[in-house]
């Protein structure tokens, strides 16, 4: 197979870096641009030193003197907004891989009435894909956009959409409190929270109403059939990468803790990801920093019919860059893991 050529938009935050840092040792691809708003000119290496090693990399160059025609693939780690305009300008051949939400939410008015903005590409919504590997990846050369879930979506859906899927657990009462590096708060962190002691201080935010609940309760609602609504809470932790979801669930009175442990481990058993743990096992973001693995825990507890299950995974890879990059090694025939 040809080298894949790639341009990565927001080649410089915190997710840009990550792709590029995977992309660079992937041996089938090509990366023609990396695109900025800012530092026009400069080496990419000038925001990560672990850069440094790969001489070749192009220097930053702005996305609106690309040429798509030789262009196979877009990735956009840019604001919510910025993909739906740029879909419209690319040739038939280019696909975008996106890692904002412009195209998770499958109603344009959903999207709008979570993010506060009016979608302006709701032709290419039909012609996108919401895509956890490991959950549903058939048919995937047909559309033109890729869309990446969420960090927090990807922690929480990876165990729950295979139990909702096999009756394993209750739709109702799923209540999920997630921590979070500041990392996922992306480089402005300082502009969008006020909180005293930011670094050294856990805090909650976005209680009630996060922008990830409309995404959440809408795949949950697929794979259940029926309309689910979560409560769910997530936090930032002093730490600067990692997400460790506790999930709350109610179980059927057929189904027991050790049910839904052997049931996830058989459906995951052949992924290259993600690691159910042993029965109760404690776990943590530091197993995962660094990689693309999801490791998932389920935990009895005290209480008849309830249990917890433990999710955690890399914010800036798993949730983010490495899956992005997994999506792309599917769309093109390569073993999911290569690169990595």
């Amino acid at each position: 197979m040809k080298n894949i050529n790639i341009v990565v938009a927001g080649a410089t935050g915190y997710i840009g870096l990550e792709i590029i840092k995977l992309l660079a040792k992937h041996p089938q691809v090509n990366i023609k641009y990396l695109c900025a708003q800012s530092s026009i000119g400069s080496q990419i290496s000038k925001f990560d030193n672990e850069l440094k090693k790969y001489k070749s990399l192009p220097k930053i160059t702005n996305l609106k003197n690309i040429n798509f025609d030789n262009i196979d693939v877009l990735f956009t780690a840019l604001p919510n907004g910025s993909a739906h305009k740029i879909v419209k300008k690319l040739t038939n051949k280019t696909k975008l891989i996106d890692l904002s939400a412009d195209f998770r939410l499958s109603k344009a008015s959903e999207y709008k009435k979570w993010y506060k903005i009016k979608h302006l590409g709701k032709k290419f919504i039909n012609k996108s894909i919401y895509l956890i590997p490991e959950l549903n990846n058939q048919n995937i050369k047909k559309f033109k956009v890729i869309s990446c879930p969420g960090c927090y979506p990807t922690s929480i859906q990876l165990p729950l959409i295979p139990l909702l899927k096999n009756k394993m657990i209750k739709k109702n009462n799923i209540i999920i409190d997630s921590k979070s590096g500041y990392s996922g708060a992306g480089k402005n962190i300082n502009k969008k929270f006020s909180y005293k002691n930011l670094y050294e201080s856990i805090s909650a935010y976005g209680v009630g109403n996060h922008k990830h609940v409309s995404e959440i309760e809408q795949e949950l609602s697929k794979a259940s059939k029926s309309k689910i609504d979560i409560i769910f809470t997530p936090h930032l932790a002093p730490m600067f990468r990692g997400i460790l979801s506790t999930i709350y669930v109610d179980l059927p009175n057929n189904v027991t803790a050790k049910n839904v442990h052997s049931y996830l481990y058989n459906f995951y058993k052949k992924s290259y990801f993600v690691n159910i743990m042993e029965f109760n096992k404690t776990i943590g973001t530091g197993d995962v920093m660094n990689t693309n693995n999801c490791n998932i825990s389920v935990c009895k507890t005290t209480k008849k019919n309830k249990i917890i299950i433990l999710s955690t995974i890399d914010n800036l890879l798993k949730g983010g860059s490495g899956q992005a990059v997994q999506n792309m090694n599917i769309l093109f025939g390569i073993k999911e893991n290569t690169g990595f």
